[in-house]
């Protein structure tokens, strides 16, 4: 795949700086739009990975970049980042690939400090054992050869090559740098870093100072006889410049078997080696993360002290001298109250991980982007990566909620890491039109929809990957494979960077009214039947006289009808159903658009939400054979719903079409957006009000819904 779009992107190069898009008339522009964002991916993925790209090509990339910027989004936030790191690139050729392999391959670097890390999450009860072993083995066979010090070496070159160009003798650097011990290609490669590093942090850099301290490096590497030779005495009959690989990143394998393993990941990814000084307070929170018994749990405590005078015990008008002991221990203990956690204002909800801010920032940016706590820097970025169908984002979902539920206690991960969500379908084998099939792979085919390029691309791999599985191991181990499938997990990784958001939704499920309900969540779909029991004639409120026997059940229905004015409009309907599905994704390209896929500071995305139901309604009619049923599909469109059987006739709720996630014998139901854990308004007790206990509930904004980002390569296209 690479070589391919290194030829397409080429091809585009001579022609990048062309005329103006906005000169062409608009028919022609609407049918060339659809080829920029892939050509922009590409061009920039080739850019970083070439060498000896001249000044006034990176410059007419520049000049593309900026003019595309006129164009509505997703086009101008592309171009925009483009055309950024070109600006940085142009000046100090190889910092782009430098950046990428040392954050990638985790090495050591104090002027660099940042770390990426690609988690492969596969559900082993989802994903056959013989597509596993193809991929774990696949990825394995990539990284056998990509050693720290084969990296080192290929920073090495590839910082002097861009800088240097025909003036590097690139086979002599290479054997150079391979017959060199360990101490001094660390040494090597830390001065090509803090080169490199120190001319980009420049305000003002310069291109041939940039190329006089690399040309030092390059001299005391090969001696001055040979780099002299290679500079100026060019030999024509040498062989062409190797080219330097770009490694593929370091990326670890997990079958997902247990709830809790995205969190003890991400924990544990963050432990070794960590360079960052946090508080006593973080770091003990860092510990507290892989205890269950200490979920959630928050110290706090309550102030009996009302206020009043009156409510004063006796003695306690009398305030104590200047020098009792009362006072001195006054100085330095805390006042009774709760005890909250004061966080800036920007930390009051975590918005790397529900905004645009976290999932658009580029890993390495300089600058403190990312700093959510004073002196804490996010210097580590989490790529998750899921393979599977709609119900291994079901659990994606569960496992996104559950941590940012810890955060909101404990705000040991937010500070310091920037998380990444991708996902690649991957489907059992089965025919072509198996509904089944199709049915397990709406969220992808609709974020094929939103992205074409995301359609072209990672779409298409579920067939190559049931090919790869297929095929038998070969024995021949001298045989170089060729990574096609992490070929293409590294291009979706590296250069999907716009996220569609989808919102997650909450389910109270009731199995006894005079109980407290279990509540789930669910991301895609809530599949709701009728049993074939009945409840016992104690169970609830019996059948209404003069219902028909028929079949379905008689259900209570109660929902806010959503409204292009976005007032609220509750409708209340007593009806006979036999089932109904409620869908949290859009049916067709016309409803692409609303909260669940744009950033959250857009809009009031929660006047937008809105769930698709679906009605199986029994419809009964009369004639002379006597009485018929008929079922009609009646559909609406809603944020919050509430259902309730009328008879004796119980519900089964089946979430995200996993068969692990169903909930039997279900008297009533709600389903709402699911709200970000740490919003919302907290009630506290007033015990100084005796007998007369009231709820005293804090006045805060409106909840705000949780979204969960999937990073694509353009985000929605329109």
């Amino acid at each position: 795949m690479v070589p391919a779009q290194e030829g397409r992107a080429r091809s585009c190069q001579e022609s990048g700086a062309g005329p103006h898009p906005t000169q062409r008339t608009g028919e022609e522009s609407e049918d060339l739009r659809h080829v920029i964002i892939p050509l922009l991916h590409t061009l920039m993925y080739v850019l970083t990975k070439a060498t000896g790209i001249t000044e006034e090509l990176y410059r007419r990339t520049y000049t593309f970049c900026t003019r595309l910027l006129t164009l509505p989004a997703p086009y101008c936030t592309v171009a925009l980042d483009c055309a950024i790191r070109l600006k940085t690139e142009t000046a100090v050729p190889g910092t782009l690939y430098q950046r990428l392999v040392i954050a990638e391959q985790n090495l050591t670097s104090e002027l660099y400090p940042y770390q990426e890390r690609v988690f492969l999450f596969v559900d082993p009860e989802l994903v056959s054992p013989s597509v596993c072993s193809a991929l774990l083995l696949e990825i394995e066979a990539a990284q056998v050869q990509q050693t720290p010090e084969a990296c080192m070496r290929h920073v090495v070159s590839h910082a002097l090559q861009a800088a240097l160009g025909d003036a590097c003798h690139a086979s002599a650097l290479q054997r150079k740098l391979k017959a060199s011990p360990r101490g001094a290609l660390e040494r090597y490669f830390h001065a090509v870093v803090a080169a490199v590093e120190q001319m980009a942090s420049d305000p003002s850099p310069s291109r041939e100072g940039h190329q006089e301290r690399l040309e030092e490096i390059y001299c005391s590497l090969l001696g001055p006889a040979a780099a002299a030779r290679g500079r100026y005495c060019g030999d024509p009959l040498q062989d062409p410049q190797p080219s330097i690989p770009l490694p593929s990143p370091h990326i670890t394998f997990h079958l997902w078997t247990d709830e809790e393993q995205l969190w003890k990941e991400l924990v544990l990814f963050l432990r070794p080696r960590s360079q960052v000084r946090l508080s006593a307070d973080l770091e003990a929170l860092d510990l507290q993360g892989l205890w269950p018994d200490r979920e959630l749990a928050r110290a706090s405590m309550l102030s009996t002290d009302s206020g009043i005078e009156r409510d004063l015990p006796s003695g306690a008008d009398e305030p104590p001298g200047p020098d009792s002991p009362e006072t001195e221990r006054a100085g330095l203990q805390r006042k009774g109250g709760i005890r909250k956690r004061v966080w800036p204002p920007d930390v009051a909800m975590p918005a790397c991980w529900a905004g645009p801010q976290g999932l658009h920032r580029r890993t390495g940016v300089p600058g403190g982007v990312g700093e959510l706590v004073p002196g804490v820097s996010r210097l580590h970025t989490a790529r998750v990566l899921v393979l599977g169908d709609d119900r291994m984002l079901g659990r994606l979902a569960q496992a996104y909620h559950c941590l940012r539920k810890r955060e909101t206690q404990k705000f040991c991960l937010t500070p310091r890491l920037s998380l990444q969500l991708y996902y690649i379908p991957v489907l059992a084998p089965e025919k072509p039109a198996s509904c089944r099939h199709s049915e397990l792979r709406e969220l992808a085919t609709f974020l094929g929809r939103a992205d074409p390029w995301y359609e072209s691309t990672v779409n298409t791999l579920c067939p190559a990957i049931h090919k790869l599985a297929e095929m038998p191991p070969s024995l021949d181990t001298s045989r170089k494979v060729d990574p096609f499938i992490l070929d293409v997990i590294t291009y979706y990784v590296r250069m999907g960077t716009q996220p569609i958001y989808f919102q997650i939704y909450t389910v109270k499920i009731f199995r006894d009214l005079s109980q407290d309900p279990a509540e789930d969540i669910f991301l895609t779909e809530l599949n709701v039947k009728i049993q074939d029991s009945k409840l016992p004639k104690d169970g609830f409120s019996p059948r209404r006289r003069g219902v028909a026997e028929g079949p379905g059940a008689e259900l209570s229905i109660c929902y806010q009808k959503a409204l292009l004015s976005h007032r609220a409009q509750e409708v209340t309907s007593s009806v006979r159903a036999t089932g109904l599905v409620l869908k949290a994704l859009p049916a067709s390209d016309t409803e692409v658009s609303g909260p669940t896929h744009t950033p959250p500071s857009a809009a009031p995305v929660t006047d937008h939400t809105c769930l698709n139901v679906s009605v199986t309604e029994v419809v009964k009619s009369s004639n002379l054979a006597g009485r018929s049923f008929s079922t009609v599909t009646n559909t609406f469109r809603t944020a919050t719903i509430q259902i309730q059987s009328q008879d004796q006739r119980l519900l089964t709720l089946l979430l995200d079409k996993d068969g692990r996630r169903m909930f039997r014998d279900v008297v009533r139901f709600e389903v709402a957006p699911c709200p970000e854990p740490c919003s919302g308004a907290r009630k506290t007790k007033a015990p100084w009000l005796g007998s007369h206990q009231l709820e005293v509930e804090g006045t805060k904004a409106k909840p705000k819904p949780l979204l969960m980002p999937i990073n694509t390569f353009s985000g929605i296209v329109q």
